[in-house]
């Protein structure tokens, strides 16, 4: 099990359990209009045992993929982790989201700079990744910030909600 990853004294990344899921479960279905423009898991979450379900995996894999609950001033506000790592190529992706109130606070720019040093100097990466739907500007603005650089677009690279495909902007920042 991961620990507890302090940003500021108000702004720490726990790591994601299955004890995690009622609080989720609220936090999604508070802001699922909101979210489920650019997440297509939003609308299969649709109980408790769904976010249940979820974190069940993220345990399961969580050597692998860490993922952790953001919690702002002692509040759950979203995720940010780990997907898809290749410990053959030492390459990592970072998937977040973040609760609507809580946006425009640099919230999930510093949890993001923080779990790309934690890929370089804890997990030993060489490559970290970000896709981000074409229109999703306000997500597509954290790699920027950050110094990724954007590698190219994987045409319909992921099916939204109503079965429509969004192109994702990909953006990689290497270990140098």
């Amino acid at each position: 099990m991961h620990s507890i990853l302090t940003i500021t004294p108000y702004l720490q990344l726990h790591p994601a359990t299955v004890a995690d899921a009622g609080e989720m479960f609220a936090l999604i279905d508070a802001n699922r209009s909101y979210l489920r423009r650019w997440l297509p898991f939003i609308d299969s979450t649709l109980a408790i045992g769904d976010s249940e379900a979820f974190l069940k995996s993220v345990e399961e894999h969580a050597e692998r993929n860490p993922v952790f609950t953001i919690h702002f001033h002692g509040k759950m506000v979203g995720l940010v982790g780990f997907k898809d790592t290749d410990y053959d190529n030492l390459r990592t992706e970072i998937g977040y989201w973040l609760a609507e109130g809580f946006q425009h606070k640099g919230i999930m720019t510093s949890c993001v700079r923080t779990l790309v040093d934690y890929a370089f100097n804890d997990m030993e990466m060489h490559r970290v990744q970000i896709r981000v739907a074409e229109g999703n500007t306000p997500s597509k603005q954290i790699p920027r910030r950050l110094g990724f650089v954007k590698e190219g677009v994987e045409r319909d690279g992921e099916m939204m909600s109503d079965n429509v495909y969004v192109n994702l902007e990909i953006y990689s920042k290497i270990n140098d």
